[in-house]
């Protein structure tokens, strides 16, 4: 083999390598960063993965939000009116959370199967639904009907 066609073959597998190297590594990024959605009734058959970081919408329990009244550890629980999953989060909570509204929570499941839940998210008006939580309610075949001052505006 001539110089000149070594050269061109050592250059060609440097950047074949060094393609392969970066893929890899956007690849394991982007697995690292993935969030599924999933609803109360699919964590409760145990379709959800343990000690994974998820995501899990549904409505909250009336009755069910215990705060903690020496920190800011809250306990309440989360349904898709076709089971409940227990959620447990350490921080503010937003504005808008409360009994009775739609929220998505990020977090993992834990070997009792309580979600430990980093973050909560609660919708930011009346008649506002995350699209995932909507789909899971419909799927249970309970999806609230909205007030009937929300079809007059």
């Amino acid at each position: 083999m001539n110089p000149k066609r070594k050269k061109r073959l050592i250059l060609v597998l440097f950047l074949v390598f060094g393609a392969g190297v970066s893929v890899s590594l956007a690849l394991y990024a982007l697995n690292q960063n993935i969030n599924l959605f999933y609803s109360p009734l699919q964590i409760v058959n145990g379709e959800a993965p343990k000690d994974t970081r998820i995501r899990a919408g549904g409505m909250v329990v009336e009755g069910s939000v215990v705060r903690d009244q020496q920190s800011l550890h809250v306990k309440f629980e989360m349904t898709d009116y076709a089971k409940t999953v227990p959620v447990e989060f350490t921080g503010i909570l937003p504005d808008l959370f409360r009994e009775g509204q739609g929220i998505v929570a990020q977090g993992s499941l834990d070997a009792q199967g309580v979600f430990q839940a980093v973050e909560v998210l609660a919708k930011h008006d009346e008649n506002y639904m995350p699209p995932e939580v909507a789909d899971a309610l419909e799927k249970s075949g309970k999806m609230p009907t909205p007030p009937k001052e929300a079809f007059n505006k």
